[in-house]
C-alpha cells in the first residue's frame, strides 16, 4: 500500500508550540508528515536563518518516526508532488485564519486537483501563539518558555544577543 504522506508547510520562524501540536496531530493520521520550512518566504523578513529553522525543527520532532523536517521552495504544490504528498496540512487557530486558508486551498486545489488540504484546529492552549509574537517578546527580553520549548527559548536568546552586539536591530517589517 502506499503510504500516506502529508506535507505541513511553514516558515517555523521560529518554531512554537502550536506548529509542534498540529504536526504531531497530522502524524497520528497520515504515514508521514513532513515538516517543510520554506526557503525564502516571500515579504518577510525572517531572524533565524533556514539552517537554523532546520535544526530547530529537527530537534522539536527528533522523538517521531514519522515526521521528518525538510526545507523547500517555489509553489508548495510542487514540493508535495515531489515527495508524493497527497495532502497539505494548515493549523487553525481563529476565525480571521480560516478566511486566508480557505482561499489558499482553494487555489492549491486549482493547482493540484489531485492534493486535498487538510485544516487542523489548534488545541485551545495555543491559540494566543504565534511566531511573531513570541519574536516580540523574546526581542524585548521576556520569557517566552510558555510559547516554545526549553530550545527555542536559548536560541532566541543567543540570537537577540547576536544582534545586539552587532547593533543590528531585528524589526519586523509591516
Amino acid at each position: 500500500m502506499t503510504p500516506r504522506i502529508a506535507v505541513y508547510p511553514a516558515s517555523l520562524d521560529p518554531i512554537h508550540n502550536g506548529h509542534i501540536d498540529i504536526a504531531q496531530r497530522a502524524a497520528r493520521i497520515f504515514d508521514q508528515v513532513i515538516v517543510a520550512i520554506y526557503d525564502s518566504p516571500k515579504g518577510k523578513k525572517v531572524l533565524f536563518p533556514l539552517e537554523q529553522r532546520i535544526a530547530l525543527a529537527e530537534r522539536a520532532f527528533e522523538n517521531y518516526d514519522n515526521i521528518t523536517v525538510a526545507k523547500y521552495s517555489g509553489l508548495t504544490v510542487n514540493f508535495v508532488k515531489s515527495v508524493g504528498g497527497m495532502a497539505i496540512i494548515r493549523g487553525l487557530r481563529v476565525f480571521s485564519d480560516f478566511e486566508f486558508e480557505f482561499r489558499m486551498g482553494l487555489a492549491n486545489r486549482k493547482l493540484a486537483p489531485d492534493i486535498e488540504t487538510v485544516s487542523i484546529m489548534t488545541d485551545e492552549r495555543n491559540v494566543h501563539i504565534s511566531s511573531s509574537t513570541i519574536r516580540e517578546v523574546a526581542e524585548l527580553g521576556g520569557d517566552v518558555t510558555w510559547g516554545v520549548p526549553d530550545f527555542v527559548a536559548e536560541a532566541l536568546k543567543q540570537r537577540f544577543n547576536e544582534l545586539k552586539d552587532s547593533n543590528t536591530s531585528y524589526v519586523k517589517q509591516v
